[in-house]
């Protein structure tokens, strides 16, 4: 007995649109309805006013234009902190902690300590203060 080949319906159709298409669209919409941020917000700005959102932007050293609005929509400010004051400080700390490691090591090893080695290490931690004083200062500005 031969059964001929009869092809089964298809079963992603439903009158005319696919069950595909409809469980995509319930996954997009629970998906939607999961997020933390579902709200769509638009705004609309000239050319101008859109260059000057982006210079802006970038003076804050910012490179995402949703976070930057994001955050002046919510906070009105954006600071951008110069580190430049800051290496200069890791630099001096740096050369100090030296410093002291070697005068460390030489009083270890012949028991005595020359003047002149605290003198540079004085020198060195009020470097290290100035250092900080001006950051200090630019904090207190913002």
């Amino acid at each position: 007995m031969v059964i001929p080949y009869t092809p089964a319906p298809p079963l992603f159709y439903f009158r005319g649109v696919g069950l595909l298409e409809d469980k995509a669209i319930k996954q997009k919409k629970d998906y939607e309805q999961a997020r933390v941020r579902n709200v769509n917000l638009r705004l609309r700005t000239t050319q101008k006013e859109r260059e000057m959102i982006e210079r802006r932007m970038a003076q804050a050293g910012m490179t995402n234009l949703r976070g930057y609005i994001l955050k002046m929509a919510i906070d009105g400010r954006v600071v951008h902190v110069e580190l430049d004051s800051v290496r200069e400080m890791v630099r001096l700390l740096s050369n100090a902690t030296n410093n002291i490691n070697q005068v460390a090591r030489k009083a270890n090893e012949t028991g005595s300590i020359y003047a002149r080695d605290i003198e540079v290490l004085r020198e060195k931690v009020e470097a290290i203060w100035g250092q900080t004083k001006v950051i200090l200062q630019k904090i207190a500005k913002m």
